[in-house]
């Protein structure tokens, strides 16, 4: 009988998918980081109803969300240039100790009944500055915490983690918001960031990979800036998040309505559960990225690929049900392009550069998103959903094919330059 390995073992592949847990230091950011997002969850569908119970305007529901992404539109770079300059661990208790306030004054305005649709636009955009600064620290400590080995074992966890909190945070929201009114969900979520405080807290500085931080001089974003556009592979792969960001990830406009337009749901339920099979695909598919993955562009270029083909069926399911089981494998494949990109581009850049290189990549997901939710919502508008899902799909396949050939052209210079002279 011949005996199993290690690798192929139950065991063995709990241990490797997992392997990050095993860092103390990123096991209390873990855990804290899971409760905090859960939260954060809360927020986003307490703040959207709220919305909507002050004005009733889609319209003003769309500006309160693009509120949030707009100063990492504006000055994304800037929050990466204070994330390299200064110890992430410090920054982070600085934007979760005032996104903890933020929260807690957010329930005490709801709570006094100053919830004007003035007061839901500033949260939102002070919710969006805490962003700016707190994003870029977050992506790039994670490494600090792991070292570059399990980087891209812990990116991908960590992704799974914020699905696991999109699947948490909105049950737990509807049970509050039923119970004890909107006020309730901001009042908890400022809570929920005790806990991930208190983890950094508790985390050992010698057990940190040593990082190297900048002084601070002129000219220090620009030069940000032409280091990623110096390298190819960085500059081919945030061009690439940056065409997906703006074109596909928009499922807060597409799935509500490809569910009340394409297949007449008169309720909710529906959209939520369209929204539940993209997040459990994403869990899934950050499981398998943890324990598979080793970022590159030729992979990343194969995930765009299959995600283009995926939306392409989406959006031409006749069913609602079909529709629903697709979602399925499109979520894990989102969620592998967003994470190998993520992995890839801490894994490729230098240390003094990584909080303005991750400061790109959050300003290519998330940054865009005032820009290609609208133009989506228009392209819906004037035609219907299937179309504004395909389009996602068409720019998600053409992105794949342009990775494709900046990989194929990266190991070309590779051999080239490997090529000794005659």
């Amino acid at each position: 009988m011949r005996r199993r390995t290690a690798r192929s073992s139950p065991g063995g592949v709990f241990s490797k998918t997992f392997a990050a847990l095993g860092v103390r230091n990123f096991r209390l950011f873990f855990v804290g980081q899971l409760i905090s997002v859960s939260g954060v969850w809360m927020q986003s569908v307490a703040l959207g109803w709220l919305v909507l119970q002050v004005t009733g305007s889609s319209t003003d529901l769309g500006l309160v969300v693009a509120l949030q992404f707009v100063p990492m539109l504006l000055i994304g770079p800037y929050g990466g240039l204070i994330a390299d300059r200064n110890k992430k661990r410090r920054v982070l208790f600085v934007t979760q100790s005032l996104e903890g306030v933020l929260a807690l004054a957010s329930g005490l305005v709801v709570s006094t009944h100053h919830a004007n649709i003035q007061a839901l636009f500033l949260i939102s955009t002070l919710l969006g500055i805490l962003n700016l600064f707190d994003n870029p620290a977050r992506q790039s400590f994670v490494q600090e915490m792991v070292g570059p080995d399990l980087t891209a074992n812990a990116v991908s966890l960590n992704s799974v983690l914020i699905n696991a909190g999109r699947l948490i945070g909105p049950g737990i929201a509807a049970v509050s918001i039923a119970s004890w009114g909107t006020a309730a969900s901001f009042y908890i979520n400022a809570a929920t960031f005790v806990p991930f405080i208190l983890g950094l807290a508790l985390m050992r500085e010698q057990d940190f990979t040593p990082m190297r931080t900048i002084t601070k001089e002129k000219g220090q974003v620009r030069l940000g800036l032409h280091y990623v556009h110096s390298e190819p592979l960085l500059r081919g792969v945030i061009v690439g998040v940056a065409l997906v960001g703006t074109f596909t990830y928009n499922y807060t406009v597409t799935l509500p309505l490809f569910a009340r337009l394409t297949f007449h749901s008169v309720t909710a339920s529906n959209y939520g559960w369209m929204m539940a099979a993209v997040g459990l695909g994403a869990v899934l598919g950050g499981l398998v990225v943890a324990y598979r993955s080793k970022p590159t562009t030729l992979l990343l270029a194969s995930v765009a690929l299959g995600l283009g083909a995926m939306l392409g069926l989406v959006s031409q399911m006749p069913t609602f049900s079909l529709a629903e089981i697709c979602l399925v494998p499109t979520g894990a494949l989102s969620i592998s392009f967003i994470t190998t990109a993520n992995s890839f581009l801490q894994t490729h850049s230098t240390q003094e550069m990584r909080g303005r290189v991750m400061s790109l990549y959050a300003l290519a997901w998330l940054g865009t998103t005032p820009i290609g939710a609208p133009l989506t919502g228009a392209v819906i508008h004037f035609t219907n959903p299937r179309v504004g899902i395909l389009m996602g799909s068409v720019v998600t396949f053409v992105t794949g094919l342009y990775l494709l050939r900046v990989s194929r052209r990266h190991r070309v210079l590779e051999v080239s330059s490997n090529v000794a002279p005659l």
